[in-house]
């Protein structure tokens, strides 16, 4: 076959692509593992090969023409084929295989995920596994995860979700907090104690403490002098060495509960719930090592027991709540 013109290497099209999506020809080059000087000449060639200038430069930064605009998208479509193309090649396979990325929060991450990941890796050793913990949602397009793990529902529509667990929630305080300032036993009471305040990155306000009164659920907001930012661990540490009163997950404070550092309190006024999912893009072909880690997630995640004293009364008011990255 004959062809009107030479084709563009391939690497070439991935580096224009992330230089375009990074706007900066140095970040490019880190991102990549080159000099910002291999990039610029090989951006330089692409113009003079095409006839076009793609980016508008400046001593500061650049950004894409309008025909550079058109040829992003262009090659944007055509290297998500070609990773169509390999997920199927890979879903094919009987054995998963290759790199997964995987974003998961911190608490989630650190007292869920992290203890299962050696059954996943002795199941299917030849899968390696990248995991990022952060409490910001990830972009799957631009950034290249295979998986998120979440709290809620995503609110893109491109996006699959598959229930994990509905992590139950308790109330805990250290036994030296009780000691020195007493035992609430009504809201009204809880509301005169040092609650620990968890402030949501997503919205810069405090995450009000899911609780039921009266048979009724309620979301209780309170004032307080005590606040941490991006890691819940924190909080659950500050109130371990009774510096107040925390609301997290009975998978996180079980450990220090039997340990004798927390006591559960509250409880008549617990039964709520948050629900965790698994998330991953649409895709026609869905790769053999994300159908396993999926499959493996659910399945572990459903046979362990996470559910703390008041899990029959929690199994009873299962609510979702907007999705979070706490």
């Amino acid at each position: 076959m004959s062809r009107s013109f030479e084709p563009v290497q391939l690497g070439t099209i991935e580096l224009f692509c992330k230089a375009a999506e990074l706007a900066s020809f140095t970040a490019a080059a880190e991102a990549l593992g080159l000099t910002q000087g291999a990039v610029s000449r090989s951006i330089a060639r692409l113009e003079v090969r095409l006839g076009v200038r793609l980016f508008q430069r400046s001593t500061r930064s650049i950004r894409l023409t309008d025909d550079g605009e058109l040829y992003r998208s262009q090659c944007q479509q055509a290297l998500e084929q070609i990773a169509e193309a390999e997920r199927a090649i890979t879903g094919n396979q009987s054995e998963p295989a290759g790199t997964l990325r995987i974003s998961a929060p911190t608490t989630y991450a650190h007292h869920r995920l992290m203890p299962l990941l050696p059954g996943f890796n002795e199941r299917y050793p030849v899968v390696t596994l990248e995991v990022n913990i952060s409490n910001r949602n990830v972009d799957f397009f631009e950034e290249g995860y295979d998986l998120s793990i979440r709290l809620g529902e995503p609110k893109d529509s491109r996006l699959i979700a598959r229930r994990l667990e509905d992590a139950t929630l308790g109330v805990f305080a250290s036994p030296a907090y009780l000691a020195r300032h007493g035992q609430p036993e009504t809201l009204e009471e809880l509301s005169l104690h040092q609650c620990i305040q968890f402030v949501l990155p997503s919205t810069g306000r405090p995450l009000p403490w899911a609780l039921r009164d009266r048979g009724h659920d309620v979301e209780f907001s309170y004032s307080s002098r005590q606040r941490v930012h991006e890691d819940v661990l924190g909080a659950v540490n500050w109130a371990r060495a009774g510096g107040g009163i925390f609301q997290t997950y009975h998978f996180i404070a079980n450990e220090y509960v039997e340990r004798g550092e927390l006591v559960e309190i509250m409880q008549p006024h617990s039964g709520r719930s948050r629900p965790f999912s698994i998330l991953y893009p649409q895709n026609r072909h869905l790769s053999a090592r994300v159908r396993a880690f999926v499959d493996y997630m659910i399945e572990k995640t459903r046979t362990t027991d996470t559910e703390g004293p008041t899990a029959t009364t929690a199994q009873r008011s299962r609510k979702s709540n907007p999705t979070r990255s706490d």
